[in-house]
């Protein structure tokens, strides 16, 4: 039995993908190269925007790809890094945030104690 909690990307996986819908592969495959082409961000920029982003998303898939991308296309470890660090203090900020939703209702509930 296999310790592993996710099947290693292969060749074969990509080709059963394909045979099932080959026509929206097709189209994933050029979106997603429209996607990471140099444009108003040079692709470098945007495989480490993609890293950061898999950490928050925890794909381990893309977590790989992209970093191997990001190396590929010039990015350094520390740049890496730092955008997972990026990530990070986003992903925390949002649970933050969203304090502001628990604090009301423990205003609502407050507020209903009083009144009733």
């Amino acid at each position: 039995m296999s310790e592993r909690m996710y099947p290693p990307a292969t060749r074969e996986i990509a080709k059963a993908r394909r045979a099932l819908a080959p026509d929206t592969q097709a189209a994933f495959d050029a979106f997603s190269r429209a996607v990471f082409a140099d444009g108003a961000l040079p692709g470098k920029m945007k495989q480490i925007i993609a890293v950061a982003v898999a950490h928050v998303t925890q794909c381990p898939y893309c977590i790989k790809g992209h970093t191997k991308a990001a190396l590929r296309a010039g990015a350094t470890e520390n740049e890496l890094m730092e955008a997972v660090w990026v990530a990070a203090e986003m992903r925390a900020g949002g649970a933050y945030a969203h304090s502001a939703l628990m604090l009301e209702t423990c205003e609502e509930g407050h507020a209903k104690s009083a009144t009733g």
